[in-house]
């Protein structure tokens, strides 16, 4: 396989076909990491609680999140076993091309998806929505009343042209390092002033008592506690940033080490804003929880405290749309144009791919409302793919091929192995390192994805035709 294509989608990291400067370090990483993880995830955990209740929540928090580490883990094994620098092309040594292409199209669908969620909140934080029937209004129009320059389309226009537009121009990864490093701290200023609020209210008894296990009344079905999973699952779903990231530092070990803070922490954000949240808006939470924020807080500081954690957060989700953006544009430019040169060589495809996105994700976060069924969606589709079943379909190579074979054998028993297309002639693990540990681990997490995300997608059409 040509060394170009497969570092060809990292390559505004490389520098060309040189091999990226061994110079981040873990703290760096850390924070590109968990900027990857919280984007959009955080602001549905709180309503994932009131699906399942606390102690389930906190479980599957815990669960996703020890898997996430053992599918990254694989991930940087065979990376560093062979001669690959990107997810698509870890795939393609061990499933050929048709691996690269599935892994690319789901980051596609990923990373465009949570970019789109991304300006429906920041839409949300500035200039309200009308869900389900009731209004909720922006910052903006809470401030200077209700004008054509503060709607909806006017606010998100302004933030891609003005502010998206000049952070998704840089073309190296590793100069987002700061922004991501102020996108966490602003993540932690959210929960923060949410927890602060929370136990407030908890103190002159105006919370109320979080249930600690689902509820399933006469309209529930046990099946929609599904629904819940795939909405954790995309919180946690980085993947696609590992190379990037990752590559770029001296040991393998420093990139692993990172990545569990990473999970560390990030889990106990999802929880806290998660637990909190709940104890400030009950039963009344919203699928995404930054609009709640515009209530009635009965007092100026109540009032000015919901305003610093709406426009916060907006403002993360601002610093962390040009990291996803970056293997967004990456995959689409290698999927589509695979012969050309480098993507950060050439001025019109850069700036012409950059532009088209941008307009993409703004035509559709005006026309979307509703994030929740964005995130059911990829959740249990292209996110629990790049997450869970390409990591472990690495690893059980040897036996995915297996299957095949007998299948094929079979039917045509008169044809020599070798000229099989999944004979066991080609039945190896690529690298030969995957461990009886590894399989077993990684079919448990394929069959879990597989069947939580068939179970959640069938209960959402069960409920959109009922």
């Amino acid at each position: 396989m040509p060394s170009s294509a497969i570092t060809r989608a990292n390559a505004p990291l490389l520098g060309g076909n040189k091999p990226p400067a061994k110079h981040t370090s873990v703290s760096s990483a850390v924070f590109n990491v968990s900027t990857s993880i919280i984007g959009a995830g955080i602001m549905s955990i709180p309503a994932t609680l009131k699906v399942l209740g606390v102690i389930p929540a906190f479980m599957l928090i815990v669960i996703i999140a020890w898997l996430a580490d053992i599918s990254v883990e694989f991930l940087m094994r065979y990376t560093h076993a062979g001669k690959s620098t990107t997810y698509a092309g870890v795939m393609k040594e061990s499933f050929g091309r048709i691996g690269s292409v599935l892994v690319q199209l789901c980051v596609i669908t990923n990373n465009l998806g949570c970019l789109i969620i991304y300006l429906i909140i920041i839409g949300d934080v500035l200039s309200g929505n009308q869900p389900e029937g009731s209004v909720h209004l922006g910052v903006l129009q809470e401030w200077f009343g209700i004008h054509w320059w503060n709607s909806r389309a006017f606010s998100i226009l302004f933030i891609v042209a003005f502010v998206m537009l000049p952070l998704v121009s840089f073309r190296r990864v590793d100069a987002l390092r700061f922004s991501s490093a102020l996108a966490v701290f602003l993540a932690v200023l959210f929960v923060s002033i949410s927890s602060v609020m929370a136990i407030d209210a908890l103190i002159e008894g105006k919370t109320e008592t979080p249930r600690l296990l689902p509820y399933l009344d006469s309209n529930a079905s046990f099946f929609d506690l599904f629904t819940a999973v795939p909405v954790i699952v995309t919180a946690f779903t980085f993947h696609f940033n590992v190379h990037p990231i990752g590559l770029e530092m001296d040991k393998p070990s420093d990139m692993m080490k990172a990545v569990r803070i990473s999970l560390i922490l990030c889990g106990t954000i999802y929880f806290t804003v998660g637990i909190f949240g709940y104890l400030l808006f009950g039963e009344s939470i919203m699928p995404d929880i930054l609009v709640n924020f515009d209530q009635n807080s009965g007092s100026a500081l109540g009032s000015l405290l919901n305003d610093v954690v709406r426009l916060s957060y907006a403002l993360h989700l601002v610093l962390v749309f040009p990291l996803l953006n970056f293997s967004l544009r990456a995959n689409i430019d290698e999927l589509l144009f695979p012969s050309r040169p480098i993507l950060a060589k050439d001025n019109t495809r850069f700036m012409s791919l950059t532009l088209f996105l941008l307009a993409i994700c703004y035509l559709a976060a005006i026309a979307i409302p509703n994030i929740w069924y964005f995130f059911e969606f990829m959740g249990s589709t292209s996110a629990v793919s790049l997450a869970f079943v390409f990591p472990g379909a690495i690893a059980l190579r040897y036996h995915l091929y297996l299957i095949s074979w007998i299948h094929i054998a079979c039917s045509l028993k008169d044809i020599p192995a070798k000229s099989l297309p999944f004979s066991l002639y080609n039945c190896r693990d690529v690298h030969g390192i995957s461990t009886s540990r590894d399989r077993i681990v990684s079919a448990v997490m394929i069959i879990l994805a597989a069947v939580t995300s068939v179970i959640a997608i069938s209960s959402n059409i069960y409920s959109f035709f009922t």
